[in-house]
């Protein structure tokens, strides 16, 4: 008798354990969906108040020096 109630309850600490686990992480799934679809939507606001202008003189900004660094930082990652 005690060895079916100790099986019993290794399975419902198994079954309700893993259930714990399916449910946070399709919760954790949803919820980073929902926000990168909400600071998508923000961006795209933020793009359309601030206008193309702005971002284009922000990419102008860059002086050829820090374009060099960059460009060597990104072969020497790639091991290149």
């Amino acid at each position: 008798m005690e060895k079916v109630n100790l099986m019993t309850e290794a399975f419902n600490l198994t079954f309700f354990g893993m259930s714990f686990v399916f449910l946070f992480l399709t919760l954790m799934v949803f919820m980073t969906k929902f926000m990168s679809v909400f600071v998508q939507k923000i961006q795209s606001l933020m793009l359309t108040k601030i206008g193309s202008t702005h971002c284009d003189e922000m990419v102008d900004e860059l002086d050829e020096e820090s374009k060099f660094v960059i460009e060597q930082a990104i072969k020497m990652h790639r091991g290149a």
